[in-house]
């Protein structure tokens, strides 16, 4: 018999739970609101319940689930609505709301260019090699990791040698 295209709720439910400090971690890199990031993250699952991809396994998900979380943030950042705010606006948000460990590594990783964020996230935080970033993220194996030399010189400049 065919496997069905739908999903049971206790499977959706299971994804949800393994994967989402994941898809809301990769999510507040780009968003920089707690409110904004929730939104990402809902719309990320329900892009995930309306496509209904098979996964081969759970890392299959998780990265899937990266791409596509990565992929609603950029949607979301280039909505005209997005250009008429300041990022400014949020910086005490920040602080007060996030409900991951505000230091100055991750103050400094979150001030970073956008093109750097997702790389620097994806190799410290979650543990993938360049190889795997770079099918993540559909983008050549050396980009990925002049962006990471890149962003470990701009951290090193804005920490100093403390972080070392």
């Amino acid at each position: 018999m065919a496997k069905s295209l739908f999903r049971a709720d206790s499977e959706i439910e299971e994804i949800y739970r393994r994967q989402v400090r994941t898809v809301f971690r990769v999510c507040f890199t780009y968003m920089k609101s707690v409110a904004d990031t929730e939104d990402a993250v809902s719309d990320t699952f329900v892009k995930m319940i309306k496509t209904v991809p098979a996964f081969d396994n759970e890392e299959h998900e998780k990265a899937w689930l990266i791409r596509t979380a990565v992929n609603v943030c950029k949607d979301a950042l280039k909505h005209w609505w997005r250009k008429c705010e300041d990022i400014s606006d949020y910086s005490d948000t920040l602080e007060s709301e996030s409900p991951l460990d505000v230091d100055d590594v991750t103050e400094a990783v979150l001030g970073l260019p956008e093109k750097y964020k997702a790389v620097v996230y994806l190799y410290y935080y979650e543990g993938y090699t360049s190889v795997e970033i770079s099918e993540l993220l559909h983008k050549p194996k050396s980009t990925i990791r002049n962006h990471l030399h890149e962003a470990r010189n701009l951290l090193r400049e804005r920490l100093g040698d403390t972080y070392e």
